[in-house]
């Protein structure tokens, strides 16, 4: 099975030894990072010898380039499939910042992963072909929704695509990256699910209140 691009498979089989390898590095690789996590770790947690992860993937950083195609990959799908171009614009944008939030939320592997490639610079993000193609469905979504909201004067005309995905992502994004040191800094006690439901609902109002005249 070939690891790459939107040919990433949506679901992993576990009793399939490459899908068994690809997931106990994307766990090591979001705790340890490129640098930490190590050829026999991935291999021992995936019950194999180092000489199989090699077999399979060649190197380490060829592993690790293709674990960020994928963990950007599936967020992107995770968009797709949300069908949002037959649904009015103003519910339509509610309903990808709820499922950025959510996405976010409950993929924080996806969360460390990209802030170690951050701590890097992007060094393999930039050595990926496809990694900008794969991305740009992102603002296509979102141009649309703007494009149709514009078009009933629903929308502010000076919005674009590309700062509402800044926004929405970076609202999400910090919810989980800081989530240890501002809860403990600022939220002691609080509950968790009355937490991640304030400022889902928070991210809607602020979004909407950017996009909207």
């Amino acid at each position: 099975m070939a690891y790459h691009g939107s040919s990433f498979p949506p679901r992993f089989d576990e009793s399939n030894l490459k899908d068994k390898i690809f997931i106990s590095a994307i766990a090591l690789f979001a705790e340890y990072g490129l640098n930490g996590a190590r050829m026999e770790q991935i291999a021992e947690r995936a019950g194999t010898t180092k000489r199989m992860v090699v077999y399979h993937f060649k190197t380490k950083e060829n592993l690790y380039l293709q674990i960020i195609e994928y963990v950007y990959t599936m967020i992107r799908h995770s968009e797709r499939q949300l069908n949002l171009a037959d649904i009015p614009p103003v519910e339509a944008m509610v309903q990808l910042v709820e499922s950025t939030f959510d996405y976010h939320a409950d993929h924080p592997d996806f969360i460390r992963i990209i802030c170690m490639e951050n701590m890097q610079r992007g060094r393999f993000i930039q050595q990926s072909a496809l990694l900008r193609d794969v991305n740009r469905s992102a603002l296509t979504l979102l141009e649309d929704i703007l494009h149709r909201g514009q078009q009933k004067q629903l929308f502010s005309k000076q919005v674009n695509a590309r700062d509402v995905h800044r926004l929405m992502s970076s609202f999400s994004f910090h919810y989980v990256a800081n989530s240890y040191s501002f809860s403990m800094l600022f939220e002691e006690n609080d509950d968790p699910a009355a937490q991640r439901q304030y400022y889902r609902d928070m991210a809607v109002q602020v979004v909407l209140r950017y996009t909207c005249p």
